[in-house]
C-alpha cells in the first residue's frame, strides 16, 4: 500500500490538473458563445450570395449556364479532391479523429473505384496527420481554425477552383463536423465541386415559370459574366460556412471533453483521498500495536 506522502502528492497533481481542466472549459465555452453568433451574422449574407445567383442564372437563361465552366462536368473523372476541416488544437475528443478517418476512408473508396485522390487540409491537426500517413498534400492552410476570416475561406477556395478549372482535379468533396450543438457535431460529406446545375439553373428556371415574372435587374456587362463572379463566391461562402460550423463544433467538443475529465478528476481524487484515509488508519493501527507490544515486553 502506498504511504500517506505519496497518495497526497498525486491527489495534489489530480487537483492541478482538475483546475487546468476546468479553466479550458470555461474559455471553450466562452469562445463556443462568439462562434455561435459568428453562424448567425453568416446565415443572411449567404442566403443572399444564393438569391443572387438564382437571379443571375435567370437572367442569363439556360444555354448561358450550361457554358459556366463551374457548373460544367468533367468528361470522365480521374481525380477527386478531399477537402477536409480540422482543428489547429486537440484536446477536443474525436472531433479532429473523425473527420480524418472519414477522409481515409474516402479515399479507400475512391481507390476501389479506381481514381486517385488529392488531399487538401485546414488546421494543424488535419495536416499534420495526413503527412504522418505517407499522403502527399496538394494544399494546407493552417493558423485560422480558432476564429476562421472570409479571406481564409477565399484561399482555400481558390485553390480547389484552379485545380478544377486546370483540370487537376474532376470533383471536389468537403469533409466537416457541422455544428448541431455544445453536445453534437454531425461529420458532413458536401460536392464542392462541380456546383449543382440544379441549385443553380435549375432554382431559376423554377422561378422562369412563374406567370409575368421577369428579371427586374439590368446586368453590367452581362448576367452571364455576374454569374461567373458569384459562382467563386458561393463556393467561398460554403466553405467559410464550413470553416465557422467547424469552429464552433470544435468549442463545443473541447467543452465537453474538458467539462468530462474535470468530473473524472474528481472521482480520482475522491478514491485517492479514501486510499490516503486508508493507509493514515493503517499507519495509527501499526502505531498502536507497537506501543502495545512494548507495554507488553516491559510487564
Amino acid at each position: 500500500m502506498a504511504s500517506q506522502r505519496d497518495v497526497r502528492n498525486r491527489i495534489s497533481s489530480v487537483k492541478n490538473i482538475q483546475k487546468i481542466t476546468r479553466a479550458m472549459e470555461m474559455v471553450a465555452a466562452a469562445r463556443l458563445r462568439r462562434a455561435e453568433q459568428r453562424i448567425q451574422a453568416l446565415r443572411p449574407y449567404a442566403e443572399a450570395i444564393r438569391r443572387m445567383t438564382r437571379k443571375a442564372a435567370l437572367a442569363a437563361g439556360p444555354a448561358e449556364v450550361a457554358r459556366v465552366p463551374l457548373l460544367q462536368e468533367h468528361q470522365s473523372t480521374a481525380t477527386v479532391g478531399l477537402l477536409l476541416i480540422t482543428g489547429d488544437r486537440g484536446l477536443a475528443g474525436g472531433f479532429n479523429s473523425q473527420v480524418i478517418r472519414a477522409g481515409v476512408r474516402l479515399r479507400a473508396e475512391l481507390a476501389e473505384e479506381g481514381l486517385q485522390t488529392a488531399w487538401f487540409a485546414t488546421g494543424r491537426r488535419g495536416v499534420s496527420s495526413i503527412a504522418f500517413r505517407g499522403y502527399e498534400l496538394s494544399g494546407s492552410h493552417t493558423g485560422f481554425a480558432d476564429r476562421p476570416a472570409y479571406a481564409d475561406a477565399r484561399a482555400v477556395a481558390a485553390d480547389v477552383i484552379e485545380g478544377y478549372l486546370e483540370g487537376r482535379l474532376d470533383r471536389v468533396e468537403l469533409l466537416y463536423n457541422a455544428y448541431v450543438s455544445p453536445l453534437t457535431q454531425v461529420l458532413t460529406r458536401e460536392t464542392l465541386l462541380p456546383l449543382s446545375r440544379a441549385s443553380v439553373a435549375g432554382e431559376a428556371e423554377g422561378e422562369e415559370q412563374e406567370p409575368g415574372k421577369r428579371a427586374l435587374v439590368d446586368y453590367e456587362p452581362d448576367a452571364e459574366r455576374i454569374l461567373q463572379q458569384l459562382l467563386p463566391a458561393s463556393i467561398e461562402i460554403s466553405i467559410h460556412r464550413a470553416l465557422v460550423e467547424s469552429a464552433a463544433g470544435f468549442f463545443g467538443a473541447q467543452m465537453t471533453a474538458m467539462r468530462s475529465a474535470s468530473d473524472n478528476a474528481g472521482e480520482i481524487i475522491t478514491d485517492l483521498t479514501l486510499q490516503m484515509n486508508r493507509a493514515r488508519q493503517a499507519e495509527i493501527t501499526q502505531e498502536i500495536m507497537e506501543v502495545v507490544a512494548g507495554a507488553e515486553g516491559l510487564s
